[in-house]
């Protein structure tokens, strides 16, 4: 049975190599978890004056650097102070040098949101009237290219690392402390911490490059690692590795002093302090996740970090103890039935752990339908809810598998099974010892290879019914040691030294048969291997469920993903406007000379603009004059009069295009009408425009 389990398990983990890789894959580059929303100049505006300062708005708090903010004129040169320096809010502003020729210039920014991810982006304005430019912005997104791949990579190594750490030494210590005996287990711990100590190296080394050029070659620049530090994930990250420095040591206590007590009172004490201990620094771990990531921005920041530790702490527990669970089943010799219930009961409060604490973490995330249905963020939320159940649902059949081994009787004396234990190859090899000295074999011993080969031995039929037992067990490596015990049994004036080896030989070889028996006794008990693979398809889900939560961690959260679009698209309307129509009376004096001037300006916004001039006589028809004027003025910032001489293309119907608006604000609009060689009048009337 061991050799069709092989390569089906074989087959299931490169499955779930590939979907993991696949996720992972789609997650980079990650999304930005702050937008821009608004700037000064605006995107596209052509202003008349170069202005002092580039202003940038963001949806949230951003942290900046001295380049974070370039501007650049039409040939590439920088020409900002490279500064930045905060505004009040989410506002930062860059100021720039003086004398600034016209044409058109290019802002771009690179920061980092406050939940530690990159957000980058450009966009142009004019001074005076747009021209050519030689900068090309980089189409690459922030966190991108193989370091945002990396990067990534890393993130899910170090979750994976700390559910075995976590989760292995809590299955240890609650439900099955004769595990830290076993080599298995060991090795599943220690391969955790190994993997989220270099994981958490390999973020501090990639971050800076992460957040910044995205080259391969700046990962090893020690002046972007010392940035890094003074940041609020660097510190997260230093305080990830002194707490793994502990974990170490909790580890050594835990595989080395506490395996080798022997006294229940004394092993009763370290329990507690190991637990305690281990609740601290795995709580430790887990904040150093929560303190730089989503729960530590946005609403309600004092109460979901300390939800997020627990949420952590409980995926820990559950995945990590079903991944040291899947190895006992499959590497251990054996495991008591009570620890198997014992989990299923410690893997239940975890999971209503993870319901409650998912429930106020997709709450604060997402808000709304439209948000859950509508981002990435709440459809990769919806897929891991569906693996949740799936698994949730594995569970329930393991539980079932738990019970049913509950309730069969144990073998022999009523005692669990403890199969192949050290105290019975001890026993084994014992046995053989005697049997190589020539010692005669007892009627009521089982398996003794000397009460086989001995010719003497008086058993009766109890000695008949044991041979007729052994046979019918006997392996041919059994067979095969069996003569050589004989030949030991009638050989007694030989060499100590060489009887003493071969006992040592043949005490090996039986010790090796017991535990291949015991193997196969293990794989075809129908209980254990329908609970193996129910355990081995709760791990296969687990996988890929780490999978979706490492891309959910770096996707922007719906909730903020709405509320920056709202910015921005309110931002862009106030930008863009609406078609703007002013109904201005005139009255030149003259004979004929009154009517209306209708002005239409679209979009009216800053920028280019289409003017639309109507002449009306008081009946509503179309006025025909000779001639019509339009003059622009910002008061409050000393622009203008900017003229406009309209085309008539019709009768009291004249027309402009590329009308410049440089800058939002209240604007007086001035219409100049003649009717006659001598009969001109000047009217005005002020309007929000941009």
């Amino acid at each position: 049975m061991s050799q069709t389990i092989a390569p089906r398990v074989r087959t299931l983990l490169l499955l779930l190599l590939a979907v993991t890789g696949a996720l992972l894959a789609g997650a980079v580059p990650v999304s930005a978890h702050a937008a821009l929303t608004g700037s000064d100049p605006q995107q596209g505006a052509v202003v008349a004056e170069a202005p002092a300062q580039v202003s940038l708005t963001f949806s949230e708090q951003v942290a900046i650097s001295d380049s974070s903010v370039r501007v650049l004129d039409p040939k590439g040169k920088r020409v900002d102070t490279g500064k930045p320096s905060g505004q009040g809010g989410n506002t930062y502003a860059v100021k720039l040098h003086s004398g600034l020729p016209d044409g058109t210039f290019t802002v771009t920014y690179q920061v980092v949101s406050a939940d530690s991810h990159p957000v980058s982006g450009a966009f142009t304005f004019s001074i005076g009237a747009p021209s050519t430019t030689t900068v090309a912005v980089s189409d690459q997104e922030a966190g991108g290219g193989i370091v945002g791949g990396l990067y990534g990579f890393a993130r899910y190594v170090s979750y994976a690392g700390f559910i075995l750490l976590v989760g292995g030494s809590a299955f240890v210590l609650a439900c099955w402390q004769r595990g830290t005996g076993v080599r298995a287990v060991q090795r599943l711990v220690v391969t955790g911490w190994l993997a989220l100590t270099g994981a958490t190296l390999a973020m501090l080394m990639l971050r800076g490059s992460y957040t910044g050029s995205g080259k391969f070659g700046d990962i090893f620049d020690l002046n972007l690692l010392s940035q890094v530090l003074q940041t609020k994930t660097g510190a997260a990250l230093v305080s990830r590795l002194l707490l793994l420095a502990a974990a170490a040591l909790f580890i050594a206590v835990l595989f080395g002093a506490y395996e080798k007590r022997e006294d229940e009172e004394e092993k009763g004490d370290l329990t507690f302090g190991l637990a305690i201990g281990g609740f601290v620094v795995a709580a430790g771990l887990a904040a150093t996740w929560a303190m730089a990531e989503h729960a530590s921005t946005g609403l309600q920041a004092g109460i979901a970090m300390p939800a997020d530790v627990l949420h952590l702490l409980a995926v820990a527990v559950w995945l990590g103890g079903l991944s040291t669970l899947l190895v006992v089943l499959y590497r251990a010799p054996s495991i008591e039935r009570s620890a198997v219930q014992r989990f299923s009961q410690v893997a239940f409060g975890s999971v209503a752990v993870l319901v409650v604490t998912g429930i106020y973490q997709s709450w604060r995330q997402v808000g709304s339908w439209s948000a859950l249905t509508g981002t990435w963020y709440g459809q990769l939320l919806m897929i891991k809810v569906g693996l949740v159940v799936v698994l949730v649902g594995i569970a329930w059949i393991s539980r079932r598998w738990t019970a049913r081994l509950a309730q069969t009787p144990a073998k022999g004396k009523g005692k669990e099974p403890v199969k192949a234990s050290v105290g019975a190859v001890a026993s084994k090899k014992s046995n053989g010892s005697a049997g190589s000295n020539g010692s005669a074999g007892s009627a009521g011993s089982k398996g003794a290879v000397a009460a086989k080969g001995s010719k003497n031995s008086k058993g009766g039929k109890g000695s008949t019914a044991s041979k007729a037992s052994t046979r019918s067990e006997e392996s041919p490596a059994e067979k095969e040691t069996a003569p050589a015990g004989g030949e030991g049994s009638s050989s007694g004036g030989g060499s100590s030294s060489g009887g003493g080896k071969r006992a040592a030989q043949l005490a090996r070889q039986r010790a090796a048969v017991a535990t291949a028996r015991d193997k196969r006794l293990r794989d075809a008990d129908p209980l254990r291997s329908g609970l193996r693979r129910s355990v081995l398809a709760e791990a296969g889900v687990a996988v890929v469920l780490l999978a979706v939560t490492t891309v959910l961690t770096s996707t922007e959260p719906g909730r903020t993903e709405e509320e920056a679009k709202a910015a921005t698209a309110a931002a862009s309307a106030e930008q863009t406007g609406e078609a703007l129509s002013l109904d201005i009376p005139f009255d030149t004096g003259g004979e004929d000379g009154k009517g209306i001037a209708r002005v239409e300006l679209d979009p009216a916004r800053v920028g280019g603009n289409d003017m639309h001039v109507y002449v009306e006589r008081p009946n509503g028809k179309a006025f025909d004059i000779p001639e019509v004027k339009i003059a622009f003025t910002l008061k409050a910032k000393d622009i203008g009069p900017l003229p406009v001489v309209p085309d008539r293309i019709a009768t009291g119907h004249w027309t402009a295009s590329g009308v410049q608006i440089p800058m939002a604000g209240s604007w007086q609009i001035e219409v100049t009408v003649r009717t006659s060689d001598i009969d001109q009048v000047t009217v005005d009337k002020n309007a929000q425009i941009g």
